[in-house]
């Protein structure tokens, strides 16, 4: 069983935990993820390590509720146990060598580029970060990304917080001020990263995206990961999750990724159901 040592709400609908696993946090990565089961009879869902302490052995993730099994994580308390938390599972980002890099975050997606900022910053890579939301409540580890960042960009869609706009409008405009990096790497909804990959795409910088969005099982045995790079099939749990954006079809993935979304809303409402009889 694997212990839950603290809980925190960071908005609304997103939470984070510190959860001890020694032997995943030994061998931890940013960019990998775990696989946890609440219980016995729970589902088996991926959740990207957003964070690890080697020694106090815990390891962290940020999740937003949004389904069923997400539904039951937020119910857990510090001190409850999870079930199964195995990993790290996926191909660790890859970031040997870069010297400047620009960290393009989404939402949620911020938990997972966090880590990788953090990472970069450590090594002593010159970090330009930009997380947009859609409004001030929503936002998430701005203090996190202050720390690991030389220069950090807040993007929310009403202006409520930070600059109005979304996280291209920064990019854009370093870009189109000749302005180079080693590579930009962008993490959050696969609409963002899209356009993301089509601001960057006229540099030819390098441009690495983070598909953790469309796994479901984490194996590669289910094929709801499954998406289009250059022209062949690839899965993202097992042959990413990073991948080189320019060569990623998003309007396939898209549309992969919204077949469950009825399945996922009547779960998530069966939940919560419970619980309230509960």
């Amino acid at each position: 069983m694997f212990r839950i040592i603290t809980k925190k709400s960071l908005n609304p609908t997103v939470c984070m935990m510190d959860v001890e696993a020694p032997a995943v946090a030994k061998k931890a990565r940013p960019g990998q993820f775990i696989i946890l089961r609440t219980d016995s009879d729970g589902e088996r869902i991926p959740l990207t390590i957003a964070g690890y302490d080697r020694d106090a052995g815990t390891v962290k993730i940020i999740f937003q509720i949004v389904g069923a099994t997400t539904l039951k994580l937020a119910a857990k308390e510090v001190g409850d146990s999870l079930q199964d938390f195995a990993g790290p599972l996926g191909v660790p980002t890859e970031l040997e060598g870069l010297k400047k890099v620009c960290i393009v975050g989404g939402g949620v997606g911020c938990a997972i580029a966090m880590p990788i900022a953090k990472e970069l910053h450590s090594m002593g890579c010159e970090v330009t970060s930009i997380i947009g939301f859609r409004s001030k409540d929503l936002v998430i580890l701005e203090d996190e990304f202050k720390a690991a960042s030389g220069r950090l960009h807040i993007m929310t869609d009403d202006g409520s917080y930070g600059r109005q706009g979304n996280v291209c409008v920064p990019l854009a405009e370093m870009l189109e001020s000749g302005e180079k990096f080693d590579r930009i790497i962008t993490i959050g909804p696969l609409i963002m990263m899209k356009f993301v990959v089509e601001t960057s795409r006229p540099t030819g910088i390098p441009c690495t995206v983070s598909m953790n969005p469309i796994m479901i099982d984490g194996t590669g045995m289910c094929g709801g990961c499954r998406l289009t790079v250059g022209g062949k099939t690839k899965f993202a749990c097992v042959d990413g999750p990073d991948f080189d954006g320019y060569e990623v079809d998003f309007d396939s993935a898209m549309e992969r990724g919204s077949m469950f979304r009825d399945f996922e809303r009547h779960a998530y409402e069966e939940a919560c159901n419970l619980f309230k009889k509960a």
